[in-house]
């Protein structure tokens, strides 16, 4: 199991994969895939500022069915819990998302270099 930080997502929706890494390719194909749910509201944020183009509910939908992306399913307590840890960010998507792989010990696909900096279970 891997989580998804929410440009990964954007990018596969896109289908924009040649912003991967070789590394994110792989673990994408060898690994169930998920995503904290502040990833769809994230993108739910970015369409409602017009930097997407559709709603996250279209966006999740559709990458449900294509490739088996599936919401974490972990208590939100446990997520802030974690979050309340998390001093190296002031991005609240960031920091949830970041706590939900500490809160589920999943590791988590980014390219985010705070998050790969600050995050043992980051990777790229």
């Amino acid at each position: 199991m891997i989580q998804l930080d929410t440009h990964v997502v954007v990018w596969l929706y896109a289908g924009d994969v040649n912003r991967l890494s070789p590394t994110a390719v792989k673990l994408i194909e060898l690994h169930d895939l998920q995503f904290a749910p502040m990833v769809e509201l994230e993108i739910q944020y970015l369409f409602e500022i017009k930097r997407t183009t559709l709603p996250a509910h279209d966006v999740m939908r559709d990458l449900r069915r294509r490739i088996g992306l599936r919401p974490v399913d972990v208590p939100f307590a446990d997520v802030v819990m974690e979050a309340v840890q998390m001093n190296w960010t002031r991005d609240p998507f960031d920091r949830l998302i970041a706590a939900t792989a500490v809160a589920t010990d999943t590791p988590l696909l980014t390219a985010d270099e705070t998050i790969l900096k600050n995050l043992d279970l980051a990777t790229w």
